[in-house]
């Protein structure tokens, strides 16, 4: 497989980070397995090495044009067959390598070289054949480089009458060739006659080969080069078919095209008789064009059933494909028109991609984008810095960089206020509401998303105020006010079928179920997951698919039905790792150790617990990482392995209580009770089921105190305090009762209210 690092180019190389990507894909990784953040790709192109690695499947990599050994330090395989080829034109510092110094073809090859170039687009000409001295006399001419002699043959091919010979002669004498690297001047002085030629006979073609310097990307498309030359796509094409018969410009796909960084650099020198003004006109164009088409593209990507949408695209489809194949071009654009000083069209360009770059989840992307634009807005009106901060925001927030999202959304925020932009304002607080609930600041959060709600409604922004409710009902769920969270749900998925967004309505079906399992309502969680999953299909969001099993597979365990939740699991993890979601993968590896313990296969739930708290570690999610803590400390529990599950249950507690997750918290000072009981540490097993029973008493959690009372009492009852186990038994039965749970109510009877069990016949 082969990479092209652009070492030399004139954009700059290409950073490591940005190389794992498009090497996954052709490693045969659809695109919607591939992370968004350059660390998890890393991570994924090891694990595909790896996984090929145990195959017996070897994978030779070509690192082209390598400028740097940072540029390929990352991609080297840590273990393996592999092997990894760089070529550079310096001396790279990577210790571990074998260091090749490659010549110059020798003079056969050159020829041999010369002669198939001349031979494709010239069969019966025979005068290299014919002419061996001459032949051999170009090949050294052309410094026996390949670039040199592919140009050199070209050449050829266009002049019939021109002997091998002559030519040698005339590069021989080509001026302005001093100035270049040892190397270099054969280039230089094959390039510089072609560019004489191409002059005389096509000067339309030199003009558009010096345009498509101007494009700031990897590759230019037909339609891009048009803009450029302010010239038809079929006219240009012309040209452009040309340049690559010439062998100044390589097809890099259907209707796109490359230059060689060497080609590029020469061609920058020259005008092609078109004056600065002319060119900077042409750097506009190509922004404009990129600005106005991601723009058409993004009124697909936002347009709700039965909304108009621009021609320019067939539907959204179509758009998503354009912006799939344009994303690397899109973004660079937006650096360089803000390092060029274009900052209208940086931001503009900017606001575009934000829902694709939101919608593919490409969150590194997204981040500089966001940034650049927002640098560019500093240099225009207060509401393109509003925006852009929001966006900004919302970029950082994705990435989990809460604190700078916080500050970018109140620096939005307060710019909107003195524009008097009520729904600009609407936003921003509802974007802060949603960073406020990732920080577990709750009570903040609902009053942002309170706020944002009235500013929707006072502007009569329906699909605003559908998206406020929604997430309002995931900071009240977290704040256990179950029922409010139902009604909030309700009214968002309401506005949603109003509006005809399915995909809203799917998000509301979803969240509602889990809404319902808290409220230990499981058949309508089912009910509610299963129809999110039905929308979630039909529109095609396979992020909110996984989303949909992994919790549809939690209800079901709940149901007992624990063959069907491990399968939904497993399918939320398999649809998680296609798209790369770290996160997501680490919710389904928890879900399926729950499930498997309930099958009592505690050593593999014990395994996929450490998997889990391994990726939420990865991704920085310390709620995550303590869940996976306590159920890590449950399986070893069931294994026996006592003092590894307090250990385990002791992490949880000092995650939790450092989130100041009081919920968290008192389930983890029950799980280590349960724990030390089985230590036989009975004093300190009391004291943390009593403060178990503090905390969800204090939370309003009936049912987890109850939970606690049994614990403490069966701790005493085997510690030999009878009368005190009796006394927490009672109080267990009482509350069991009342919240309708019959099943517990009877074991805490059998087992602590019982005289023949007080005596001594049943363990606990």
């Amino acid at each position: 497989f082969w990479v092209d690092l652009r070492g030399y180019d004139h954009e700059g190389p290409v950073p490591d980070a940005a190389v794992f990507g498009p090497l996954l894909r052709r490693l045969g990784v659809p695109d919607e397995r591939i992370p968004d953040d350059p660390v998890e790709q890393a991570a994924a192109y090891d694990q595909v090495l790896t996984q090929l690695g145990e195959q017996g499947r070897a994978v030779l990599l070509v690192c082209d044009n390598a400028g740097a050994g940072r540029q390929v330090r990352g991609l080297v395989p840590g273990s393996g067959p592999h092997r990894v080829l760089v070529t550079t034109r310096d001396t790279l510092d990577l210790p571990r390598a074998r260091r090749l110094s490659l010549d110059v073809l020798d003079t056969g090859a050159a020829v041999a070289l010369l002669d198939r170039v001349l031979d494709e687009q010239e069969p019966d000409d025979r005068r290299l054949r014919a002419d061996p001295p001459g032949a051999e006399a170009l090949a050294r001419a052309c410094g026996r480089l390949p670039l040199a002699l592919r140009i050199a043959g070209a050449l050829l091919a266009d002049e019939p009458h021109l002997r091998p010979g002559e030519l040698a002669d005339q590069l021989r004498s080509a001026p302005g060739v001093e100035g270049y690297a040892h190397g270099e001047q054969a280039v230089a002085a094959v390039f510089d006659l072609s560019w004489q030629r191409l002059l005389g006979d096509h000067p339309e073609w030199a003009g558009l080969l010096r345009l498509l310097c101007l494009n700031p990307g990897p590759d230019t498309s037909t339609d891009a080069a048009a803009a450029l030359a302010d010239e038809p796509p079929e006219r240009v094409r012309v040209g452009l078919r040309g340049l690559r018969q010439a062998h100044l410009l390589r097809s890099t796909g259907p209707d796109r095209w490359g230059l060689h960084d060497l080609i590029r650099a020469h061609t920058g020198s020259h005008s092609a008789g078109l004056d600065p003004d002319r060119l900077a006109a042409a750097e506009l164009r190509v922004l404009g064009y990129y600005a106005t088409t991601a723009d058409q593209a993004d009124d697909h990507l936002r347009a709700l059933p039965g909304q108009p949408a621009p021609d320019r695209f067939a539907g959204r489809a179509d758009a998503l494909e354009w912006l799939d194949a344009e994303r690397a071009t899109l973004v660079a654009a937006v650096v360089h028109a803000t390092t060029s000083g274009h900052h209208d069209h940086a931001v503009r360009l900017g606001a575009a991609l934000a829902q694709y770059l939101d919608w593919r989840h490409y969150l590194a992307d997204a981040v500089t984008v966001a940034d650049r634009t927002h640098t560019s807005a500093t240099h225009l009106s207060a509401r393109d810095q509003a925006m852009t901060a929001n966006n900004l925001g919302v970029a950082l927030g994705k990435v989990r960089r809460f604190e700078e999202a916080v500050a970018a959304h109140e620096r939005a925020g307060d710019l909107y206020r003195e524009l008097g932009d009520r729904c600009g304002e609407a936003m921003v607080w509802n974007n802060l509401g949603v960073v406020l609930r990732e920080l577990r600041r709750f009570e903040e959060a609902v009053v942002a998303h309170e706020r944002a709600g009235e500013l929707h409604g006072e502007v009569g922004n329906r699909s605003g105020e559908a998206t406020v409710w929604n997430n309002l009902g995931l900071v009240l769920r977290e704040l256990r006010r179950f029922e409010e969270a139902i009604v909030a749900h309700e009214r968002a998925g309401d506005l949603y079928r109003e509006l005809g967004d399915r995909r809203g309505e799917a998000m509301v079906w979803n969240n509602l179920g889990v809404v319902l399992q808290q409220l230990r309502r499981f058949e309508e969680a089912v009910t509610a997951h299963e129809r999110a999953g039905e929308l979630h299909g039909e529109v095609g969001n396979r992020h909110g698919e996984a989303g949909v099993w992994n919790n549809l597979g939690m209800a079901l365990r709940e149901l007992r039905r624990f063959e069907e939740a491990i399968a939904a699991h497993e399918r939320a993890g398999e649809r998680c790792w296609e798209m790369g979601d770290r996160h997501g993968e680490a919710m389904a590896w928890n879900s399926i150790g729950l499930a498997l313990r309930e099958t009592r296969r505690s050593a593999e739930a014990a395994a996929t617990h450490r998997r889990a708290g391994d990726l939420f570690r990865e991704v920085g999610d310390r709620q995550g990482e303590a869940t996976a803590w306590g159920n890590l400390g449950m399986a070893l529990r069931e294994l026996r392995r006592f003092e590894e599950a307090a250990t385990a249950h002791r992490r949880d507690l000092a995650i939790c209580r450092e989130l100041g997750d009081r919920y968290g918290e008192a389930q983890a000072w029950s799980n280590l009770g349960a724990a030390l009981s089985e230590l036989r540490r009975f004093e300190e097993a009391v004291t943390a089921y009593r403060r178990a029973g503090d905390l969800f008493r204090g939370l309003g959690d009936r049912y987890g105190e109850a939970r606690a009372w049994a614990g403490s009492g069966l701790v005493l009852l085997e510690a030999g305090r009878r009368e005190e186990a009796t006394r927490c038994g009672d109080r267990a039965w009482e509350i069991f009762t009342a919240v309708g749970d019959a099943e517990r109510a009877d074991a805490v009877d059998r087992l602590l209210r019982t005289p023949d069990v007080l005596g001594g016949t049943a363990s606990p």
